[in-house]
């Protein structure tokens, strides 16, 4: 696992502007109300712990050093128990149906292998678990075509990001009915999905 030391140092800064915009008010919609034993996939320097409100405890999985480092120390301060890991998204070390909820934000565009991941997500979650999603997607028409030609550069600047994944796709392929969706574009080069999805029956 390629670890990105630079990127992790300077990530909360690059992004509070849309934190205090756009995603700190959805990160809080979606995670407040979780309850029971939650996963939360590739946490990053951990932007979503002060949002858990409820749960019993948060087990936050993350692979790369550099952001782990920071996720570490924020936990500390969570609201809620935090119990972090190197885990990575597409091998995650616990059992089947362990968890009440599997949380990716604005992760899946940075998984090497996000069917796989999403496989593992499944795997992990119980039968009545929910799947949170908030991430950035694939747009249509002429921004799909930006989205494609852009991409191959703008991941060598941002730790293996694609600003061209359909997310909302590959969550229904790998076994998911998605229950709430909202598809907006508070972003210039990628609209922003955020979902609740359930286990397939």
């Amino acid at each position: 696992m390629r670890q990105h030391w630079i990127f992790a140092a300077a990530y909360d800064t690059m992004t509070a502007p849309l934190e205090r915009a756009v995603l700190a008010g959805r990160r809080a919609r979606l995670l407040a109300g979780l309850t029971g034993q939650v996963l939360e996939v590739g946490a990053g320097t951990g932007a979503n712990l002060p949002h858990y409100q409820r749960a019993s405890q948060v087990t936050a999985a993350e692979p790369d050093a550099a952001m782990r480092r920071r996720l570490t120390a924020r936990a500390a301060a969570a609201p809620v128990p935090v119990r972090v890991t190197s885990d990575a998204a597409e091998a995650l070390h616990h059992p089947d149906a362990a968890f009440d909820a599997v949380v990716f934000t604005m992760v899946l565009c940075s998984v090497t292998d996000p069917r796989r991941a999403l496989a593992e997500a499944r795997r992990v979650l119980r039968p009545a678990g929910t799947l949170i999603v908030l991430e950035h997607v694939r747009g249509a028409g002429p921004l799909a075509w930006w989205q494609d030609r852009l991409t191959p550069l703008w991941s060598l600047f941002s730790a293996g990001c694609h600003l061209n994944r359909d997310t909302a796709a590959a969550i229904e392929a790998a076994g998911f009915d998605i229950v709430t969706a909202d598809s907006s574009a508070p972003f210039r080069l990628a609209p922003l999905l955020e979902a609740t999805a359930v286990p397939r029956a």
